[in-house]
C-alpha cells in the first residue's frame, strides 16, 4: 500500500495544472503565424495543437523543397567557383 501512496504523491506533484495547461497553449499559439491573423478569440487547446501539427508538417515540406533545390543547385555548380565557395560558407 505505501507505494501506492507514494507513486499517487509522486503524479500529483508532477502533474500539470489546467492553468499551466492554458498558458502553454496560449504559448504555442503566438508562435504559429496564423494565430497573428485571427482575432483576439483564443482558440481551443485541440485547434492550436491541429495548427501546430499542420504548420510543422508545412515545414518539412519546405525543407524537403529547399534541399531539393540546393541539390540541383549544387550539381549544376562548378566546385571552384566563387558561386560554390558562398554556397559552402552558408553551409557551415
Amino acid at each position: 500500500m505505501s507505494s501506492r501512496r507514494t507513486r499517487s504523491r509522486q503524479s500529483s506533484s508532477s502533474r500539470i495544472s489546467e492553468e499551466q495547461i492554458n498558458d502553454l497553449v496560449s504559448k504555442l499559439e503566438a508562435l504559429l503565424p496564423e494565430a497573428s491573423i485571427r482575432s483576439n478569440s483564443s482558440a481551443s487547446a485541440a485547434r492550436v495543437l491541429q495548427d501546430t501539427c499542420n504548420y510543422i508538417r508545412s515545414l518539412h515540406r519546405e525543407v524537403d523543397d529547399l534541399s531539393e533545390r540546393l541539390s540541383e543547385l549544387l550539381a549544376t555548380t562548378d566546385t571552384t567557383s566563387a558561386q560554390a565557395a558562398i554556397i559552402r560558407s552558408l553551409l557551415m
